[in-house]
């Protein structure tokens, strides 16, 4: 007969071992050696540049909105700020971002643009990241009661009555997340780096 103490040994042994494998989700790395933002970049090719941007933003697992080569720009969609119990998003850089998004409501986009330098042999890379906070206009009035009828008043023939929030949600600007745009730049430069 197996004791019970050896079978939770070896289920807690067996989930250890799970929790401490590679994820199959692709995530930013970290980068030893941070780069200015402003990037410098010493390449002649410009489409090389350019999917290295883009598998940039998608390592954050940004969305991208719109790519536009002629401006040199890509834009992302609003991403929903990661809190503490989402490790496998990179978009909340450190603790208090985290944190932050685990107790407000944020979300991010990003822009990167890409000039060509002042001497013919680069490119400027330039990523800027925009945080805002969900600025609620108040309680919403959604009462279990406001679906039923009251015996003492009469029947009220409003067919347009409104139901949840009478006006849509609100973001205020936070300005730009510079920790996000240092994480960026510094995923960008090792990834030009391994060329």
């Amino acid at each position: 007969m197996i004791s019970p103490r050896l079978i939770t040994g070896v289920l807690c042994a067996s989930l250890l071992a799970g929790c401490a494998g590679t994820s199959s989700v692709r995530t930013a790395k970290v980068t030893p050696i941070p780069a200015a933002n402003p990037l410098y970049v010493a390449t002649n090719n410009e489409d090389y540049l350019w999917e290295r941007m883009v598998e940039t933003l998608e390592d954050f697992q940004f969305p991208i909105a719109k790519e536009d080569r002629q401006q040199r720009e890509i834009s992302t969609e609003y991403k929903v700020g990661a809190s503490i119990f989402e490790p496998w998003h990179a978009d909340a850089v450190g603790f208090a971002n985290r944190l932050e998004g685990t107790l407000q409501s944020v979300r991010r986009r990003v822009v990167v643009t890409m000039m060509p330098g002042e001497q013919q042999a680069g490119y400027v890379v330039n990523v800027v990241a925009y945080k805002e906070f969900e600025d609620l206009p108040g309680v919403a009035a959604n009462s279990a009661g406001g679906a039923t009828f009251l015996e003492s008043a009469p029947m009220d023939r409003d067919m347009n009555q409104l139901v949840g929030q009478s006006a849509p949600s609100g973001w205020m600007s936070a300005g730009r997340d510079y920790a996000l745009e240092q994480s960026i730049v510094g995923q960008l430069n090792y990834l030009l780096s391994r060329k």
